[in-house]
């Protein structure tokens, strides 16, 4: 756990083992909602802000981050190219299956589930159920 006090855990909330919360910079900032549930070797990256409801369920090996690295400043290496960090709401009741990512900007609707291995790279809305790559909505919970 990098820099704990950009940390906020939620009552009963459990985290599997190798979870690593990785919280790049002081301003960081990562919020974990009450009765979610973490699975084993999932990482948070997070730059500025990442946030996740209540009630959800990260199955294990998931990857979401709120940053990426610019590629285009003309005459810097990409180790040189500054970080752009966009925030990701994970909303309540949601399922994210077995190695999602999740990546910068996203916002997942309350009662969201996710395929197992899909790349979220735009907005889920509420209930939907989304997978592939990119994630795309195939129909919506009941």
């Amino acid at each position: 756990m990098d820099r704990p006090w950009g940390l906020t855990l939620g009552e009963r909330t459990k985290l599997e083992y190798g979870v690593w919360l990785k919280l790049v910079g002081d301003e960081a900032r990562l919020r974990i909602g009450s009765y979610t549930f973490i699975g084993a070797r999932s990482e948070f990256d997070v730059m500025a802000w990442v946030e996740v409801g209540d009630h959800t369920l990260v199955a294990p090996d998931c990857f979401i981050t709120d940053h990426y690295h610019g590629v285009d400043a003309e005459g810097l290496r990409i180790d040189q190219q500054a970080c752009i960090a966009r925030p990701v709401k994970i909303g309540s009741d949601i399922w994210l299956g077995t190695g999602v990512t999740v990546l910068p900007g996203v916002v997942i609707g309350n009662g969201a589930v996710v395929g197992a291995g899909a790349v979220v790279t735009h907005d889920i809305s509420e209930r939907a159920i989304a997978v592939g790559i990119p994630a795309r909505t195939i129909r919506f919970r009941r």
